[in-house]
């Protein structure tokens, strides 16, 4: 039996929850939960919000913990490997994407926490081809939200070929936004933190700024006119999309990984005559996450963690959604 945590219904609070996942999958491995992040995403989840949740529900995509046990047919691991699992626990393994490594974009990828139970238990089951080694020199006590978060932000820099010279700005210093900033000063990017809250704006240097911008001054937008190679949007809420589409260069994009609920008012001919772009994109794949964790452990980046226990996950949960953690929520089993 996997002990757990889960919500019996939408919104409802976490209690304790047992279930038996029956025999290991000749494909599948599974995990001694050491650490699990928590993520918005979780949060949505717990809410329904995107209208797919079912309940009993054990929320949990961002583990990092140690191989149990293998399925026959697994190879690449053995018990007592330090590993993480993200979002996705599973692919078709054989459609164009996966065969193309873009596993990501499987169209029967299985999410860790959609029709399946997460990481906020003693242990979690997944398909090896998910599930990725941690370098020994990452902690696995930080190493978990870089499976969700990080690698949310690390892979728009790799699918768009973002050069070193970028002029890059982020919006939102957050769980997402202070990954954005350490990953783009280290990849050699001039990085501009949008940021409307004079707390952070220190905060936003140090973790690799190069300088901030008030994204409530209109007039300091305007004198960015023209200035970003790619802007990286890490808020869930709607903006006025055109100012920043104003900021952006000949060719610049404007790219959203934050998830924005609302249908976006955009210009066209704000596009149109710099012929700029608007896109957007979701976790990486398996091999993306493994050059992130290997750039990552190279320039010694992390994510700033508050710890809970897992016991305490209640106010866990509660500190992500009405606190300000800085800036991502961990686990502790």
């Amino acid at each position: 039996m996997i002990k757990a945590y889960a919500a019996l219904e939408a919104g409802g609070p976490l209690q304790p929850f047992e279930y038996d996942p029956g025999p290991l999958g000749d494909h599948d491995v599974e995990i001694d939960v050491d650490y699990c992040g928590i993520c918005h995403s979780d949060l949505s989840m717990l809410n329904n919000e995107w209208g797919i949740t079912q309940y009993p529900f054990v929320p949990g995509h961002e583990v990092a913990g140690r191989i149990a046990s293998v399925g026959k047919h697994v190879n690449q691991f053995k018990v007592g490997d330090r590993v993480g699992l993200g979002w996705h626990s599973s692919y078709c393994n054989h459609c164009h994407s996966c065969h193309s490594g873009d596993h990501n974009l499987c169209r029967d990828a299985q999410g860790t926490i959609v029709g399946r139970h997460g990481g906020f238990a003693d242990k979690v089951r997944a398909q090896a081809t998910s599930v990725v080694a941690l370098p020994d020199e990452l902690s696995s006590e930080q190493a978990g939200p870089l499976f969700c978060g990080g690698i949310t932000v690390f892979n728009p820099i790799v699918q768009y070929d973002i050069k070193p010279t970028a002029r890059v700005g982020v919006i939102g210093i957050g769980g997402l936004g202070h990954l954005a900033l350490q990953f783009l000063n280290a990849w050699g990017c001039e990085v501009t933190a949008f940021t409307s809250s004079p707390s952070k704006r220190d905060e936003a240097l140090q973790l690799g700024a190069h300088r901030t911008l008030d994204s409530r001054d209109t007039e300091a937008l305007k004198a960015s006119a023209g200035y970003f190679d790619l802007i990286l949007s890490t808020v869930n809420v709607s903006l006025d999309w055109t100012a920043y589409l104003n900021t952006l260069a000949a060719k610049g994009r404007l790219h959203l990984v934050g998830a924005v609920l609302e249908p976006m008012k955009i210009n066209v001919m704000s596009l149109m005559g710099a012929q700029r772009s608007v896109s957007s994109s979701p976790v990486g794949s398996p091999a993306v996450i493994k050059t992130m964790l290997e750039f990552a452990a190279r320039h010694e980046l992390a994510p700033q963690v508050e710890v809970f226990s897992m016991d305490d996950v209640n106010a866990a949960i509660e500190r992500l959604e009405h606190g300000s953690p800085r800036y991502r929520v961990v686990l502790k089993r």
